[in-house]
């Protein structure tokens, strides 16, 4: 695997993570699709911005 596989298969399971977390937190269902779009959209920027900003 070359290291641009891997690091998209972390990015993915980041990713996913990240969705888990938002489905899973009390914040209401707008906020959480629109957390959701962000991240599917803009996978590397909207977890980094998910992760500083997003519902604790």
């Amino acid at each position: 695997m070359e290291v641009g596989g891997i690091l998209g298969l972390v990015v993915l399971i980041l990713d996913i993570w990240a969705i888990v977390r938002i489905v899973g937190s009390s914040a209401s269902a707008g906020a959480k699709i629109l957390w959701s779009l962000l991240i599917l959209v803009l996978p590397v920027i909207g977890l980094i911005v998910w992760y500083f900003a997003g519902p604790k």
